[in-house]
């Protein structure tokens, strides 16, 4: 629906844009490392002239990183990565204040999330920002006259980072692109205190249950996994965690958590969070030994991570008892719930990351797309890290916006490190 600006978006209502304006500005506070990096942006445009289409999750964060894109000369499309995802009132003020347009409504349908993805892609983008790859998907299989304008792309995601090295292993990748999950600036943080954060925060605000006393089942042991099960255990919770690899699992056991197969899960926990990035972690052969009143959520990528069609062929009946809380009868008496329509959990109940650590993984996002710009034609049709210079940037303004101060190697240090003549 058009607005008074003339914007070109598909949003819920404008009139929701003074409250994301206000929310946008609280979080931009939080992000100390953007706003460098968007007045550097301001004074040296390193995307002039570029055509930036972002297919993100619509928040305050996102918000935030879209207008550092504009101020440092792109001409900026974005929608939304997940139909569950969008902050309806930022997309009403990036429209209506900043002129950037959105194609996002929460809770939008897959017939509307994919007309959405068309949108960004009629942009006729040079650089993609993605985050789940679903944009670069669309433009490799069915726009494909788009590849021969674009340098480059970035993926913000370890699920989208899995396709797109998939696809550079079989010869499809069109373009290179950064896999700015990759950036230890990112996972490290980013997937550990903002997934663990957020991921239990939106579980909390859709059930309003006490975690303490609870068994919680984590299923995935990466960084994201590491995060919701130590703060599961912070908040009281008796944590279990599931895992396919053998040394994340003995990670977990000498964190002091107690690890098994989701068989054996599947009968004692109480509270089930999927992270794997993975399909059908939680299948039909584990809702048939889950107790009455278990609940289960997702916080990987995808929706794909908790069987819903098997649970639903189970279901003598469903129903909704509170936002976001979907109760399936099954025919032998016992009830189960799922959260947020097994889609991102953290987003469909609650807002996502906090902006002080996105503060860092969209800092990245800005420096690779400049990257690309500027280094594209040296590059591959590959996945690339971030450059560590750009990494080690990003923790250096950190740092320093948290008045955090570190030491430097002396010459002496620096030359017995450089060398292999000194020894006891």
């Amino acid at each position: 629906m058009p607005t008074e600006t003339h914007t070109p978006c598909d949003i819920k209502d404008p009139a929701l844009a003074d409250l994301g304006k206000r929310r946008t500005e609280w979080a931009f506070q939080s992000m100390p490392v953007l706003q460098t990096i968007r007045k550097e942006f301001i004074k040296n445009q390193p995307l002039a002239g570029m055509r930036v289409s972002a297919c993100l999750h619509v928040t305050t964060e996102t918000a935030n990183l879209m207008i550092t894109l504009r101020d440092g000369g792109a001409s900026v499309v974005l929608c939304a990565s997940n139909p569950l995802s969008t902050q309806d009132d930022v997309a009403s003020t990036l429209v209506k204040d900043y002129g950037i347009p959105v194609y996002a409504i929460k809770g939008e349908n897959n017939d509307v999330y994919y007309s959405h993805l068309a949108a960004a892609a009629d942009h006729r983008p040079n650089i993609t920002m993605d985050d789940g790859a679903d944009l670069v998907h669309l433009i490799h299989t069915t726009r494909r006259e788009l590849l021969k304008d674009i340098v480059g792309g970035t993926e913000e995601t370890t699920t989208g980072v899995i396709r797109l090295r998939a696809m550079a292993k079989e010869g499809v990748l069109g373009y290179p692109i950064v896999a700015v999950n990759d950036a230890l600036t990112k996972h490290l943080f980013d997937n550990r205190y903002g997934t663990g954060q957020s991921t239990l925060d939106g579980i909390i605000r859709a059930t309003n249950f006490l975690l303490a006393g609870l068994t919680v089942v984590v299923a995935g042991y990466g960084w994201c996994g590491r995060g919701i099960a130590s703060r599961a255990r912070g908040m009281g919770a008796n944590v279990v965690v599931t895992e396919i690899d053998p040394t994340k699992a003995i990670e977990a056991v000498m964190d002091g958590f107690r690890v098994m197969s989701m068989l054996e899960a599947s009968a004692i926990g109480d509270l089930f969070i999927t992270v794997t990035g993975n399909k059908h972690v939680i299948a039909k052969e584990h809702f048939k030994h889950m107790k009455s009143g278990a609940i289960l959520c997702n916080s990987g990528h995808f929706n794909i991570e908790i069987d819903l069609d098997a649970l639903g062929k189970m279901a003598s009946s469903r129903r909704e008892t509170r936002e976001f809380v979907e109760e399936f009868a099954l025919r032998d008496g016992r009830k189960v719930y799922v959260l947020g329509e097994g889609r991102l959990i953290n987003l469909a109940a609650a807002e996502g990351h906090p902006a002080s650590v996105m503060d860092m993984s969209f800092a990245n996002q800005a420096l690779s797309a400049a990257y690309m710009v500027k280094n594209h034609s040296s590059l591959q049709k590959a996945v690339y890290s971030v450059p560590e210079e750009l990494d080690k940037q990003v923790a250096k303004l950190k740092l320093e916006s948290m008045g955090v101060k570190i030491d430097r190697l002396t010459h002496e240090q620096e030359r017995y490190l450089a060398s292999w003549n000194e020894g006891t």
